[in-house]
Protein backbone atom coordinates (compact mmCIF):
# COMPACT_ATOMS: atom_id res chain seq x y z
CA UNK A 1 0.00 0.00 0.00
CA UNK A 2 1.50 3.38 -0.64
CA UNK A 3 2.91 5.40 1.58
CA UNK A 4 -0.34 7.37 3.84
CA UNK A 5 -2.62 6.91 0.52
CA UNK A 6 -5.58 5.15 1.89
CA UNK A 7 -7.05 1.86 0.26
CA UNK A 8 -10.40 2.08 -0.86
CA UNK A 9 -12.36 -1.29 -0.85
CA UNK A 10 -16.42 -2.14 -1.84
CA UNK A 11 -15.85 -4.53 1.61
CA UNK A 12 -13.68 -4.61 4.69
CA UNK A 13 -13.55 -8.11 6.41
CA UNK A 14 -11.66 -7.60 9.81
CA UNK A 15 -10.64 -11.11 10.55
CA UNK A 16 -10.54 -14.88 9.32
CA UNK A 17 -12.12 -17.11 10.99
CA UNK A 18 -15.23 -19.13 9.84
CA UNK A 19 -17.11 -16.16 9.99
CA UNK A 20 -15.43 -13.77 8.33
CA UNK A 21 -14.43 -15.97 5.52
CA UNK A 22 -18.20 -16.89 5.15
CA UNK A 23 -19.04 -12.99 4.34
CA UNK A 24 -15.53 -12.51 2.24
CA UNK A 25 -16.50 -15.87 -0.11
CA UNK A 26 -20.42 -14.81 -0.09
CA UNK A 27 -19.91 -11.50 -1.69
CA UNK A 28 -16.67 -12.73 -3.62
CA UNK A 29 -18.86 -15.27 -5.27
CA UNK A 30 -21.36 -12.88 -6.04
CA UNK A 31 -18.95 -10.44 -7.66
CA UNK A 32 -18.12 -8.11 -5.10
CA UNK A 33 -14.34 -7.03 -4.45
CA UNK A 34 -13.69 -7.78 -1.06
CA UNK A 35 -10.32 -7.04 1.27
CA UNK A 36 -9.77 -9.31 3.73
CA UNK A 37 -7.59 -8.44 6.28
CA UNK A 38 -5.99 -10.71 9.33
CA UNK A 39 -3.35 -9.64 12.18
CA UNK A 40 -1.69 -12.80 11.91
CA UNK A 41 0.92 -14.31 9.42
CA UNK A 42 -0.29 -17.79 9.94
CA UNK A 43 -3.80 -18.62 8.28
CA UNK A 44 -4.46 -20.82 11.47
CA UNK A 45 -4.70 -18.12 14.17
CA UNK A 46 -8.48 -18.07 14.36
CA UNK A 47 -10.72 -20.03 17.22
CA UNK A 48 -12.24 -21.96 14.49
CA UNK A 49 -9.59 -24.14 13.09
CA UNK A 50 -9.36 -25.28 17.19
CA UNK A 51 -12.69 -26.24 17.44
CA UNK A 52 -12.78 -29.94 18.24
CA UNK A 53 -16.69 -31.23 18.43
CA UNK A 54 -18.46 -30.59 15.19
CA UNK A 55 -20.69 -28.36 14.04
CA UNK A 56 -24.89 -28.27 14.46
CA UNK A 57 -26.38 -29.66 10.95
CA UNK A 58 -30.29 -31.59 11.67
CA UNK A 59 -30.99 -34.74 13.09
CA UNK A 60 -32.00 -37.65 10.99
CA UNK A 61 -35.30 -36.88 10.66
CA UNK A 62 -34.79 -33.22 10.49
CA UNK A 63 -35.79 -31.46 14.21
CA UNK A 64 -35.80 -27.46 14.06
CA UNK A 65 -38.23 -26.88 16.82
CA UNK A 66 -36.45 -29.65 18.46
CA UNK A 67 -33.11 -27.89 18.52
CA UNK A 68 -34.58 -24.25 19.52
CA UNK A 69 -36.01 -25.71 22.24
CA UNK A 70 -32.43 -27.14 23.11
CA UNK A 71 -30.76 -23.80 22.29
CA UNK A 72 -33.81 -22.22 24.48
CA UNK A 73 -33.08 -24.52 27.45
CA UNK A 74 -29.05 -24.21 27.14
CA UNK A 75 -29.22 -20.74 27.01
CA UNK A 76 -32.01 -20.21 30.13
CA UNK A 77 -34.41 -18.82 27.86
CA UNK A 78 -32.07 -15.51 28.01
CA UNK A 79 -31.98 -15.83 24.23
CA UNK A 80 -33.37 -13.69 21.03
CA UNK A 81 -36.07 -15.97 20.28
CA UNK A 82 -35.58 -15.02 16.22
CA UNK A 83 -32.11 -15.51 16.06
CA UNK A 84 -32.80 -19.04 17.91
CA UNK A 85 -35.46 -19.54 15.28
CA UNK A 86 -33.36 -18.13 12.14
CA UNK A 87 -30.54 -20.77 12.95
CA UNK A 88 -32.99 -23.94 13.25
CA UNK A 89 -34.42 -22.91 10.70
CA UNK A 90 -32.03 -21.60 7.89
CA UNK A 91 -28.86 -23.32 9.54
CA UNK A 92 -29.17 -26.56 8.08
CA UNK A 93 -29.76 -25.57 4.22
CA UNK A 94 -27.10 -22.76 4.50
CA UNK A 95 -24.54 -25.73 5.89
CA UNK A 96 -25.87 -27.52 2.57
CA UNK A 97 -25.08 -24.82 0.00
CA UNK A 98 -21.58 -23.83 1.81
CA UNK A 99 -20.09 -26.85 3.05
CA UNK A 100 -21.01 -29.23 1.09
CA UNK A 101 -22.29 -28.07 -2.13
CA UNK A 102 -19.39 -24.71 -1.92
CA UNK A 103 -16.76 -26.54 -0.21
CA UNK A 104 -17.70 -30.29 -0.24
CA UNK A 105 -16.65 -31.00 3.36
CA UNK A 106 -15.41 -34.50 4.20
CA UNK A 107 -17.60 -35.54 7.07
CA UNK A 108 -18.02 -38.65 8.61
CA UNK A 109 -19.88 -41.15 6.76
CA UNK A 110 -22.32 -43.22 8.29
CA UNK A 111 -21.03 -46.78 8.63
CA UNK A 112 -22.97 -49.27 6.33
CA UNK A 113 -25.81 -49.27 3.53
CA UNK A 114 -27.63 -46.13 4.72
CA UNK A 115 -28.91 -44.83 1.15
CA UNK A 116 -31.42 -42.61 3.31
CA UNK A 117 -28.96 -40.78 4.86
CA UNK A 118 -25.64 -40.03 4.47
CA UNK A 119 -23.59 -38.53 7.48
CA UNK A 120 -22.75 -39.68 10.77
CA UNK A 121 -23.81 -37.88 13.29
CA UNK A 122 -23.01 -37.57 16.84
CA UNK A 123 -24.26 -35.96 20.14
CA UNK A 124 -23.32 -33.74 22.69
CA UNK A 125 -24.21 -31.93 25.84
CA UNK A 126 -27.50 -30.36 25.92
CA UNK A 127 -28.56 -31.83 22.19
CA UNK A 128 -31.90 -34.43 22.55
CA UNK A 129 -30.25 -35.56 19.68
CA UNK A 130 -27.82 -36.88 16.90
CA UNK A 131 -27.45 -33.93 15.12
CA UNK A 132 -23.52 -32.80 15.11
CA UNK A 133 -21.60 -33.43 12.13
CA UNK A 134 -17.99 -34.10 12.81
CA UNK A 135 -14.43 -34.62 11.09
CA UNK A 136 -12.87 -36.63 13.83
CA UNK A 137 -11.74 -34.34 16.36
CA UNK A 138 -10.67 -31.45 13.65
CA UNK A 139 -13.57 -30.64 12.41
CA UNK A 140 -12.92 -26.83 12.37
CA UNK A 141 -9.60 -27.44 11.00
CA UNK A 142 -10.96 -29.52 8.52
CA UNK A 143 -13.95 -26.96 8.02
CA UNK A 144 -11.27 -24.03 7.46
CA UNK A 145 -9.06 -25.80 5.83
CA UNK A 146 -11.60 -25.88 2.35
CA UNK A 147 -13.07 -22.49 3.30
CA UNK A 148 -9.12 -20.55 3.63
CA UNK A 149 -8.22 -22.76 0.08
CA UNK A 150 -11.66 -21.15 -1.42
CA UNK A 151 -10.96 -17.74 0.27
CA UNK A 152 -7.27 -17.83 -1.04
CA UNK A 153 -8.43 -18.99 -4.21
CA UNK A 154 -10.62 -16.36 -5.56
CA UNK A 155 -9.58 -13.51 -7.78
CA UNK A 156 -12.38 -11.23 -5.76
CA UNK A 157 -10.40 -11.46 -2.24
CA UNK A 158 -7.61 -9.20 -1.09
CA UNK A 159 -6.01 -11.21 2.12
CA UNK A 160 -3.65 -8.85 3.50
CA UNK A 161 -1.89 -10.24 6.61
CA UNK A 162 -0.06 -8.56 9.60
CA UNK A 163 -2.47 -6.08 10.01
CA UNK A 164 -3.69 -5.20 13.10
CA UNK A 165 -7.04 -3.20 13.17
CA UNK A 166 -6.57 -0.34 15.58
CA UNK A 167 -9.75 1.72 15.53
CA UNK A 168 -12.82 2.30 12.84
CA UNK A 169 -13.43 5.07 11.18
CA UNK A 170 -17.08 6.68 11.11
CA UNK A 171 -18.29 10.22 9.70
CA UNK A 172 -18.66 11.75 13.00
CA UNK A 173 -15.49 11.24 14.69
CA UNK A 174 -12.57 10.92 11.87
CA UNK A 175 -13.80 13.30 8.75
CA UNK A 176 -12.10 16.82 8.75
CA UNK A 177 -14.58 19.94 8.73
CA UNK A 178 -17.97 20.12 10.56
CA UNK A 179 -19.99 19.24 7.73
CA UNK A 180 -20.63 15.52 8.53
CA UNK A 181 -20.42 16.29 12.36
CA UNK A 182 -23.39 17.91 11.74
CA UNK A 183 -25.38 15.27 10.87
CA UNK A 184 -27.46 13.04 12.84
CA UNK A 185 -26.47 10.11 11.46
CA UNK A 186 -23.09 8.36 11.94
CA UNK A 187 -21.89 5.71 9.65
CA UNK A 188 -19.03 3.37 9.89
CA UNK A 189 -16.18 4.16 6.97
CA UNK A 190 -13.56 1.62 7.13
CA UNK A 191 -10.70 1.25 9.47
CA UNK A 192 -7.08 2.26 10.57
CA UNK A 193 -4.98 -0.56 10.66
CA UNK A 194 -1.44 -1.29 11.91
CA UNK A 195 0.87 -2.45 8.93
CA UNK A 196 3.58 -4.96 11.17
CA UNK A 197 5.70 -4.81 7.73
CA UNK A 198 5.72 -1.00 7.19
CA UNK A 199 5.07 0.00 11.04
CA UNK A 200 2.54 2.53 9.94
CA UNK A 201 -1.08 2.94 10.55
CA UNK A 202 -2.59 2.51 6.86
CA UNK A 203 -6.12 4.14 6.18
CA UNK A 204 -8.71 1.76 4.64
CA UNK A 205 -11.79 3.07 3.64
CA UNK A 206 -15.06 0.79 3.09
CA UNK A 207 -18.54 0.76 1.37
CA UNK A 208 -18.89 -1.98 4.22
CA UNK A 209 -17.06 -2.83 6.95
CA UNK A 210 -17.60 -6.28 9.12
CA UNK A 211 -16.18 -7.43 12.28
CA UNK A 212 -14.97 -10.86 12.43
CA UNK A 213 -12.76 -10.31 14.89
CA UNK A 214 -12.88 -13.47 17.61
CA UNK A 215 -13.76 -13.71 21.11
CA UNK A 216 -12.23 -12.61 24.55
CA UNK A 217 -10.67 -16.02 25.99
CA UNK A 218 -7.39 -14.03 26.08
CA UNK A 219 -8.69 -11.97 28.90
CA UNK A 220 -8.00 -14.79 31.17
CA UNK A 221 -5.25 -16.67 32.55
CA UNK A 222 -6.97 -20.48 31.52
CA UNK A 223 -8.46 -20.33 27.72
CA UNK A 224 -8.78 -22.74 24.86
CA UNK A 225 -8.78 -19.70 22.75
CA UNK A 226 -5.65 -18.61 20.35
CA UNK A 227 -3.88 -15.77 21.45
CA UNK A 228 -4.99 -12.82 19.57
CA UNK A 229 -8.75 -13.43 21.12
CA UNK A 230 -8.94 -10.25 23.12
CA UNK A 231 -11.94 -8.25 22.59
CA UNK A 232 -10.43 -6.13 19.62
CA UNK A 233 -14.43 -5.50 18.24
CA UNK A 234 -15.81 -4.73 21.93
CA UNK A 235 -12.81 -2.24 21.98
CA UNK A 236 -13.36 -0.50 18.76
CA UNK A 237 -17.23 -1.22 18.64
CA UNK A 238 -17.36 0.80 22.45
CA UNK A 239 -14.95 3.71 21.07
CA UNK A 240 -17.55 4.16 17.97
CA UNK A 241 -20.56 4.00 20.51
CA UNK A 242 -21.94 0.80 19.03
CA UNK A 243 -24.30 -0.64 20.90
CA UNK A 244 -22.93 -3.77 23.28
CA UNK A 245 -24.67 -6.45 24.54
CA UNK A 246 -24.66 -9.60 27.23
CA UNK A 247 -20.63 -8.92 28.19
CA UNK A 248 -21.02 -10.74 31.23
CA UNK A 249 -22.13 -14.23 29.89
CA UNK A 250 -18.70 -15.79 28.99
CA UNK A 251 -18.78 -19.51 28.85
CA UNK A 252 -15.87 -21.59 30.34
CA UNK A 253 -15.52 -25.32 28.84
CA UNK A 254 -15.58 -27.77 31.29
CA UNK A 255 -12.45 -30.18 30.27
CA UNK A 256 -9.30 -28.37 29.22
CA UNK A 257 -6.17 -31.23 29.66
CA UNK A 258 -4.83 -30.18 32.78
CA UNK A 259 -0.94 -30.52 33.59
CA UNK A 260 1.33 -28.35 35.62
CA UNK A 261 3.86 -27.93 32.63
CA UNK A 262 1.32 -27.60 29.64
CA UNK A 263 -0.84 -25.21 28.19
CA UNK A 264 -4.51 -25.47 28.70
CA UNK A 265 -6.13 -27.29 25.81
CA UNK A 266 -9.75 -28.21 24.81
CA UNK A 267 -10.92 -32.03 25.36
CA UNK A 268 -14.32 -31.62 23.34
CA UNK A 269 -17.29 -32.18 24.79
CA UNK A 270 -17.64 -34.91 21.76
CA UNK A 271 -15.78 -37.61 23.80
CA UNK A 272 -18.64 -36.97 26.90
CA UNK A 273 -21.25 -37.30 23.99
CA UNK A 274 -19.86 -40.86 23.33
CA UNK A 275 -19.77 -41.82 26.63
CA UNK A 276 -16.98 -40.64 28.65
CA UNK A 277 -17.74 -39.65 32.15
CA UNK A 278 -16.32 -37.32 35.06
CA UNK A 279 -14.47 -38.76 38.21
CA UNK A 280 -13.14 -36.76 40.94
CA UNK A 281 -10.25 -37.97 42.61
CA UNK A 282 -11.79 -40.55 44.53
CA UNK A 283 -13.08 -42.28 41.75
CA UNK A 284 -16.58 -40.74 42.06
CA UNK A 285 -18.87 -39.72 38.96
CA UNK A 286 -19.91 -36.64 41.15
CA UNK A 287 -22.49 -35.35 38.30
CA UNK A 288 -24.89 -37.20 39.97
CA UNK A 289 -24.69 -35.05 42.77
CA UNK A 290 -25.68 -31.83 40.27
CA UNK A 291 -27.99 -32.67 37.38
CA UNK A 292 -29.88 -35.30 36.37
CA UNK A 293 -28.26 -34.77 32.85
CA UNK A 294 -24.86 -35.90 34.69
CA UNK A 295 -21.97 -35.27 32.06
CA UNK A 296 -24.80 -34.18 29.10
CA UNK A 297 -25.94 -30.88 31.26
CA UNK A 298 -24.97 -28.03 29.31
CA UNK A 299 -21.42 -26.35 29.97
CA UNK A 300 -21.90 -23.91 32.22
CA UNK A 301 -23.86 -26.38 34.53
CA UNK A 302 -20.79 -29.08 34.21
CA UNK A 303 -18.00 -26.16 34.88
CA UNK A 304 -19.57 -24.79 37.57
CA UNK A 305 -19.78 -28.58 38.99
CA UNK A 306 -16.67 -28.86 38.83
CA UNK A 307 -15.44 -25.62 40.71
CA UNK A 308 -17.88 -26.84 43.60
CA UNK A 309 -16.42 -30.34 43.24
CA UNK A 310 -12.88 -28.61 43.83
CA UNK A 311 -13.54 -26.24 46.50
CA UNK A 312 -14.86 -29.39 48.38
CA UNK A 313 -11.88 -31.31 47.88
CA UNK A 314 -9.09 -29.59 47.71
CA UNK A 315 -7.72 -31.34 44.32
CA UNK A 316 -6.45 -29.28 41.76
CA UNK A 317 -8.86 -31.19 38.95
CA UNK A 318 -10.82 -33.55 38.44
CA UNK A 319 -11.10 -36.80 36.18
CA UNK A 320 -12.39 -37.69 32.42
CA UNK A 321 -12.93 -41.23 31.64
CA UNK A 322 -13.28 -42.48 28.61
CA UNK A 323 -12.28 -46.07 28.50
CA UNK A 324 -15.89 -46.85 28.25
CA UNK A 325 -16.13 -44.77 24.99
CA UNK A 326 -17.54 -47.69 22.16
CA UNK A 327 -15.46 -46.01 19.71
CA UNK A 328 -11.92 -46.84 18.96
CA UNK A 329 -10.54 -43.67 20.56
CA UNK A 330 -7.48 -43.33 18.37
CA UNK A 331 -9.06 -43.12 14.94
CA UNK A 332 -12.43 -41.05 17.38
CA UNK A 333 -10.64 -38.59 18.72
CA UNK A 334 -6.72 -38.51 17.27
CA UNK A 335 -5.54 -35.20 17.98
CA UNK A 336 -6.46 -35.44 21.81
CA UNK A 337 -4.81 -38.90 21.92
CA UNK A 338 -1.38 -37.38 20.37
CA UNK A 339 -1.40 -34.42 22.48
CA UNK A 340 -2.34 -36.71 26.09
CA UNK A 341 0.11 -39.21 24.88
CA UNK A 342 3.18 -35.91 24.63
CA UNK A 343 2.55 -35.92 28.59
CA UNK A 344 2.37 -39.46 29.03
CA UNK A 345 -1.20 -40.01 28.83
CA UNK A 346 -2.85 -42.70 27.25
CA UNK A 347 -6.64 -41.97 27.11
CA UNK A 348 -7.46 -45.59 26.65
CA UNK A 349 -6.12 -46.72 29.74
CA UNK A 350 -5.84 -43.48 31.74
CA UNK A 351 -8.18 -41.25 32.93
CA UNK A 352 -7.35 -37.53 31.47
CA UNK A 353 -7.16 -34.57 34.01
CA UNK A 354 -8.78 -32.03 33.37
CA UNK A 355 -10.17 -28.18 34.80
CA UNK A 356 -12.89 -25.39 32.83
CA UNK A 357 -11.26 -22.47 31.23
CA UNK A 358 -12.47 -19.59 29.56
CA UNK A 359 -14.08 -20.61 25.85
CA UNK A 360 -16.67 -18.58 24.51
CA UNK A 361 -18.25 -15.12 24.55
CA UNK A 362 -21.89 -15.63 24.36
CA UNK A 363 -21.93 -11.40 24.17
CA UNK A 364 -20.24 -9.21 21.84
CA UNK A 365 -21.55 -6.18 19.35
CA UNK A 366 -25.03 -6.16 19.26
CA UNK A 367 -26.67 -7.20 15.65
CA UNK A 368 -29.73 -8.20 13.93
CA UNK A 369 -30.20 -11.43 11.78
CA UNK A 370 -28.34 -10.13 8.77
CA UNK A 371 -25.22 -8.87 11.18
CA UNK A 372 -26.11 -4.91 10.88
CA UNK A 373 -24.91 -3.49 14.35
CA UNK A 374 -26.38 0.13 15.81
CA UNK A 375 -23.50 1.95 13.21
CA UNK A 376 -24.59 2.60 9.70
CA UNK A 377 -22.18 0.16 7.27
CA UNK A 378 -21.19 -1.84 10.35
CA UNK A 379 -21.34 -5.51 10.94
CA UNK A 380 -20.53 -8.07 13.29
CA UNK A 381 -20.55 -12.36 12.54
CA UNK A 382 -19.34 -14.58 14.77
CA UNK A 383 -18.11 -15.23 18.37
CA UNK A 384 -17.64 -11.11 18.78
CA UNK A 385 -21.39 -10.49 17.55
CA UNK A 386 -24.00 -10.97 20.16
CA UNK A 387 -27.08 -12.17 17.76
CA UNK A 388 -29.06 -12.95 21.14
CA UNK A 389 -28.95 -17.04 19.90
CA UNK A 390 -26.81 -18.15 22.95
CA UNK A 391 -28.54 -16.21 25.72
CA UNK A 392 -26.92 -16.45 29.18
CA UNK A 393 -24.92 -20.13 27.77
CA UNK A 394 -24.17 -21.46 24.77
CA UNK A 395 -25.07 -25.07 23.24
CA UNK A 396 -22.55 -27.30 22.07
CA UNK A 397 -21.28 -27.07 18.35
CA UNK A 398 -23.54 -23.88 17.66
CA UNK A 399 -20.66 -21.83 17.41
CA UNK A 400 -19.30 -22.92 13.99
CA UNK A 401 -22.75 -22.64 12.54
CA UNK A 402 -23.60 -19.19 13.80
CA UNK A 403 -20.31 -18.39 12.62
CA UNK A 404 -21.42 -19.69 9.10
CA UNK A 405 -24.87 -18.32 8.69
CA UNK A 406 -24.17 -14.85 10.27
CA UNK A 407 -21.51 -14.46 7.83
CA UNK A 408 -23.25 -15.74 5.25
CA UNK A 409 -26.28 -13.32 5.88
CA UNK A 410 -24.13 -10.62 6.01
CA UNK A 411 -22.47 -10.99 3.24
CA UNK A 412 -26.04 -11.62 1.47
CA UNK A 413 -27.09 -8.35 2.77
CA UNK A 414 -23.84 -6.40 2.55
CA UNK A 415 -24.41 -7.89 -1.69
CA UNK A 416 -27.99 -6.65 -1.69
CA UNK A 417 -27.16 -2.78 -0.31
CA UNK A 418 -24.19 -2.46 -2.91
CA UNK A 419 -26.38 -3.20 -5.43
CA UNK A 420 -29.06 -0.79 -4.41
CA UNK A 421 -26.39 2.07 -4.12
CA UNK A 422 -25.15 1.80 -0.94
CA UNK A 423 -21.66 3.28 -1.21
CA UNK A 424 -19.79 5.91 0.69
CA UNK A 425 -20.21 9.26 -1.02
CA UNK A 426 -16.67 10.14 -2.84
CA UNK A 427 -16.79 13.91 -0.49
CA UNK A 428 -17.33 11.64 2.76
CA UNK A 429 -14.23 9.38 1.48
CA UNK A 430 -12.27 12.41 0.70
CA UNK A 431 -12.66 14.10 3.98
CA UNK A 432 -11.27 10.75 6.35
CA UNK A 433 -8.19 12.50 8.27
CA UNK A 434 -5.58 10.47 7.97
CA UNK A 435 -4.00 8.81 10.84
CA UNK A 436 -1.97 11.38 13.72
CA UNK A 437 1.03 9.50 15.01
CA UNK A 438 1.81 11.31 18.52
CA UNK A 439 5.22 12.69 19.50
CA UNK A 440 6.76 10.04 22.01
CA UNK A 441 10.13 11.08 22.12
CA UNK A 442 12.05 7.66 22.96
CA UNK A 443 9.58 5.90 24.75
CA UNK A 444 8.78 1.70 23.34
CA UNK A 445 6.90 -0.65 23.78
CA UNK A 446 8.64 -2.28 26.83
CA UNK A 447 7.94 -6.00 26.92
CA UNK A 448 8.31 -6.14 30.40
CA UNK A 449 5.64 -3.60 30.81
CA UNK A 450 3.01 -5.28 28.14
CA UNK A 451 3.74 -8.57 29.97
CA UNK A 452 2.84 -6.83 33.39
CA UNK A 453 0.13 -5.19 32.20
CA UNK A 454 -1.40 -8.63 30.65
CA UNK A 455 -0.46 -10.48 34.09
CA UNK A 456 -2.87 -8.49 35.64
CA UNK A 457 -5.74 -8.02 33.42
CA UNK A 458 -5.52 -11.71 32.98
CA UNK A 459 -4.96 -12.49 37.08
CA UNK A 460 -7.89 -9.90 37.72
CA UNK A 461 -10.99 -11.77 35.22
CA UNK A 462 -9.56 -15.34 36.10
CA UNK A 463 -9.60 -14.77 39.93
CA UNK A 464 -12.67 -11.88 40.74
CA UNK A 465 -14.68 -12.11 37.29
CA UNK A 466 -14.38 -16.04 36.65
CA UNK A 467 -16.75 -19.22 36.71
CA UNK A 468 -18.14 -17.90 40.25
CA UNK A 469 -18.06 -14.10 40.90
CA UNK A 470 -19.00 -12.14 44.20
CA UNK A 471 -19.92 -8.41 44.71
CA UNK A 472 -17.01 -7.82 46.34
CA UNK A 473 -14.77 -10.01 43.75
CA UNK A 474 -16.72 -7.72 40.98
CA UNK A 475 -16.34 -4.20 42.70
CA UNK A 476 -12.30 -5.07 43.21
CA UNK A 477 -12.12 -5.69 39.31
CA UNK A 478 -13.99 -2.80 38.66
CA UNK A 479 -11.16 -0.44 40.69
CA UNK A 480 -8.20 -2.57 39.53
CA UNK A 481 -9.36 -1.99 36.09
CA UNK A 482 -10.16 0.90 36.17
CA UNK A 483 -6.43 2.22 37.31
CA UNK A 484 -4.67 -0.32 35.10
CA UNK A 485 -7.08 1.56 32.28
CA UNK A 486 -5.85 4.88 33.03
CA UNK A 487 -2.35 3.93 33.20
CA UNK A 488 -2.72 1.77 29.75
CA UNK A 489 -4.32 4.36 28.12
CA UNK A 490 -1.45 6.50 28.95
CA UNK A 491 0.80 4.10 27.84
CA UNK A 492 -0.94 3.82 24.38
CA UNK A 493 -0.84 7.64 23.66
CA UNK A 494 2.65 8.21 24.50
CA UNK A 495 4.46 5.34 23.31
CA UNK A 496 5.17 3.96 19.30
CA UNK A 497 2.33 1.93 17.69
CA UNK A 498 2.88 -2.28 17.59
CA UNK A 499 0.63 -4.78 17.53
CA UNK A 500 1.11 -5.92 20.78
CA UNK A 501 0.41 -2.44 22.40
CA UNK A 502 -2.90 -2.11 20.05
CA UNK A 503 -4.09 -5.54 21.64
CA UNK A 504 -2.53 -4.53 24.95
CA UNK A 505 -5.21 -1.47 24.40
CA UNK A 506 -8.07 -3.25 23.46
CA UNK A 507 -8.12 -6.01 25.75
CA UNK A 508 -8.17 -3.48 28.66
CA UNK A 509 -10.98 -1.60 27.66
CA UNK A 510 -12.99 -4.73 26.75
CA UNK A 511 -12.21 -6.52 29.93
CA UNK A 512 -13.41 -2.86 31.82
CA UNK A 513 -16.66 -3.12 29.75
CA UNK A 514 -17.22 -6.35 30.96
CA UNK A 515 -16.83 -6.14 34.01
CA UNK A 516 -18.99 -3.42 34.16
CA UNK A 517 -21.79 -5.41 32.89
CA UNK A 518 -21.23 -8.03 35.34
CA UNK A 519 -21.65 -5.26 38.13
CA UNK A 520 -24.95 -4.13 36.22
CA UNK A 521 -26.81 -7.92 36.41
CA UNK A 522 -27.26 -8.49 39.76
CA UNK A 523 -29.09 -11.76 38.28
CA UNK A 524 -27.56 -14.87 38.27
CA UNK A 525 -28.25 -16.65 34.90
CA UNK A 526 -25.77 -19.15 33.21
CA UNK A 527 -22.83 -18.53 32.83
CA UNK A 528 -23.21 -15.29 34.95
CA UNK A 529 -23.52 -16.63 38.65
CA UNK A 530 -23.09 -14.54 41.78
CA UNK A 531 -22.89 -15.86 44.98
CA UNK A 532 -23.80 -14.16 48.24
Amino acid sequence: MPENKPLYTPALVIGSGIAGCAAALTLADRGVEVTLIAAGFDRKEANSWLAQGGIIYKAEQGDPALLEKDLLVAGHRHNNPRAVRWLAGKGPDIAQAVLFDRLNIPFEHAAGPRPEWEWELTREAGHSAPRILYSADHTGSTIMDHLMAAVEGSPNIRILRGMTAVDLLTSHHHTTGMHYRYQLGNMCCGAYVFNEASREVDTILADHTVLATGGVGQLYLHTTNYQGAVGSALSMASRAMVRLENLEYIQFHPTAFFHQNAQRFLITEAIRGEGAILLNAGGERFMRKYDKRLELAPRDIVSQSIVNELLKTGDDCVYLDARGVKHDLVTRFPTIFERCLEYGIDIRNDLIPVVPAAHYFCGGVLTDLSGRTTLERLYAVGECGCTGLHGANRLASSSLLEGLVWGHGAGLDIFRRLNAGHKLAGRLRDRIAPWETPACGDKNDDPALIAQDWASIRNTMWNYVGIMRTQARLYRAFEEMRDLSRHVHDFYHNTPLSKRLVELFHGCQAAYGIIQACLRNNRSLGCHQIKG
